[in-house]
C-alpha cells in the first residue's frame, strides 16, 4: 500500500504541473504598476477574468489572453476614487445639489479621468436617499457611494441647510445602517452661524453608524476656530474638505503672513484627514503652495465636481492630481491619495488596490512632460512641466474609456 500511495501521489503532482494556465479575458502588459497597498511600483503585467484581477506578475504570456493591451511607457493603477463629488442630478427647481441641475450625471465625468468610484457628499439626506439610489446609484456604470447629509432634506441650499430641526443624528445613522453598501459617511456643510450643533450632530450620527464625517466648514462671522474643530469636535478619521481654500467667514490654514498655522500638522498627525475638495471656489495656490512647502500634503485629492467647477480651474480629477505633481508631490503618493488612501478613508478596503481576487477597476495613464499651466479657483495660473492623461479605464473588467484605441485592432486588420 505504501508504494501504491507514492505512485498515485506522483501521478497527481505531475498532472497538476502540466495543467494549462488559466485563459485570461484581458491582459495589460508592460505597464508600470503603482499599487500602494501592496507596495508595488514597477513594470508588471495584470491579468483579468470575469471582472476580477487573477494575476499580477512578470512576463505573463500574451497567448493566454483573449485581449492584450500593451501599456509600455504607461502607468497602471487601481481605478481612481473621487471622494468628493455631486452627482444627485435631477430637475427639481431651486434644489441646488439635491436632485437638481447643479449636480451632474456621473458617467460623463468619471471614466475619462480614470475614475471608477465616486462619493456624492451630502446631496441626499435620510429623507431622499432612496430616490438618489434609484435615480443615480442604480443607473450609473460608475460605482456611486454617498456621504449622507446630516440635513434630512439633503443639500438643497438656502434655508434647508440652516434647519437645525432637520438635523437628526438618529435617523441619519439608521439610514446609513439600512444602506450600508452605499453610504460610507456623514456630511455637514453650508451652515451659517456660530453654532457647533450641525458638526456635533453629524459626528454623533457618525459615531452611531461607525462611519467618518466630512465637514465643509465655515460661514460664521467671526469665524469659528478650526483648531477647536480639529481637536474638540472631530474624531481621528473625520475629513476636513476644502483644505486649501480661503473663503469669507472661514479661517484659512495659512495665515496672512504665509505661515501654516501651528496646530494644523498636529491635527493631521492626530488623524484628521485633509481633503482637497477643489471645487469652483475652494482651492487657491496662495494657500496650497505655502502649505505644502511647510509640510501639509493632502491625505486625499478630490474634485468637488459640479456644474460650477467642471469647466473652471478644477476640470477633472487628473488635472487636480497634476497640480500636486507640479507642487512636488511624488507620483506614487499622488496615486495613493486617490486609490488606497481614499479607500481607507471611506472604509472601503475592497477598493483602491490590485489584489488578486479583487474587482478589476483599473486605470492606465500617460505622464506627459511639457509646458503646461494650471488654474486655481481665483483665476490664477501656476506653470508646470508634468500632466497626467488617461489612456484607458476599466470598470469591473470592462473597458469603458480608451482615448487612443490601445485596446482596439487597427481598422485594416
Amino acid at each position: 500500500m505504501k508504494y501504491v500511495y507514492i505512485l498515485l501521489f506522483s501521478v497527481a503532482t505531475l498532472s497538476l504541473q502540466q495543467a494549462p494556465a488559466q485563459q485570461l479575458d484581458l491582459l495589460i502588459k508592460n505597464g508600470h504598476v503603482i499599487d500602494l497597498k501592496n507596495d508595488i511600483s514597477e513594470v508588471l503585467d495584470v491579468g483579468v477574468v470575469g471582472g476580477r484581477i487573477v494575476e499580477v506578475g512578470s512576463d505573463i504570456s500574451s497567448e493566454r489572453a483573449d485581449l492584450v493591451v500593451d501599456a509600455a511607457g504607461l502607468y497602471v493603477t487601481p481605478g481612481l476614487i473621487d471622494i468628493h463629488v455631486h452627482v444627485f442630478h435631477g430637475t427639481e427647481e431651486d434644489a441646488y445639489l439635491s436632485n437638481s441641475y447643479t449636480s451632474l450625471p456621473p458617467d460623463g465625468f468619471t471614466f475619462r479621468s480614470g475614475v471608477t468610484t465616486v462619493v456624492d457628499v451630502g446631496g441626499a439626506g435620510w429623507r431622499n436617499f432612496r430616490q438618489f439610489k434609484v435615480q443615480t446609484i442604480d443607473r450609473a456604470k460608475t460605482r456611486v457611494l454617498s456621504f449622507l447629509n446630516i440635513v434630512g432634506a439633503g443639500m438643497k441650499g438656502g434655508a434647508f441647510e440652516q434647519d437645525l430641526a432637520d438635523m437628526d443624528a438618529k435617523l441619519t445613522a439608521q439610514t446609513i445602517r439600512q444602506y450600508r453598501e452605499y453610504v460610507v459617511g456623514v456630511k455637514v456643510a453650508h451652515y451659517a452661524g456660530r453654532d457647533w450643533t450641525p458638526v456635533d450632530r453629524a459626528v454623533e450620527a457618525g459615531r452611531q453608524a461607525e462611519v467618518p464625517v466630512m465637514v465643509d466648514f465655515g460661514r460664521a462671522s467671526p469665524p469659528l476656530s478650526i483648531e477647536a474643530l480639529f481637536f474638540e469636535h472631530l474624531r481621528p478619521g473625520d475629513i476636513y474638505t476644502h483644505a486649501y481654500a480661503h473663503v469669507s467667514a472661514r479661517e484659512p490654514i495659512v495665515d496672512e503672513q504665509g505661515t501654516l498655522r501651528p496646530f494644523v500638522l498636529p491635527a493631521q498627525e492626530r488623524g484628521i484627514v485633509f481633503d482637497v475638495g477643489h471645487g469652483g471656489g475652494s482651492f487657491l495656490f496662495q494657500q496650497a503652495v505655502p502649505a505644502t512647502r511647510q509640510g501639509l500634503w493632502p491625505n486625499t485629492i478630490s474634485t468637488d465636481l459640479h456644474t460650477g467647477s467642471m469647466n473652471g480651474g478644477m476640470k477633472s480629477l487628473i488635472n487636480v492630481m497634476s497640480k500636486f505633481l507640479n507642487l512636488g508631490m511624488p507620483l506614487e503618493e499622488v496615486v495613493s491619495t486617490t486609490t488606497w488612501q481614499a479607500a481607507q478613508t471611506i472604509q472601503r478596503t475592497d477598493l483602491g488596490h490590485l489584489d488578486v481576487g479583487g474587482v478589476a477597476d483599473i486605470a492606465v495613464f500617460r505622464l506627459l512632460e511639457g509646458d503646461y499651466g494650471f488654474i486655481d479657483t481665483g483665476g490664477n495660473r501656476m506653470k508646470g512641466t508634468l500632466k497626467l492623461e488617461t489612456e484607458l479605464t476599466i470598470r469591473d473588467g470592462a473597458i469603458v474609456w480608451d482615448l487612443n484605441g490601445i485596446s482596439s485592432p487597427d481598422w485594416d486588420q
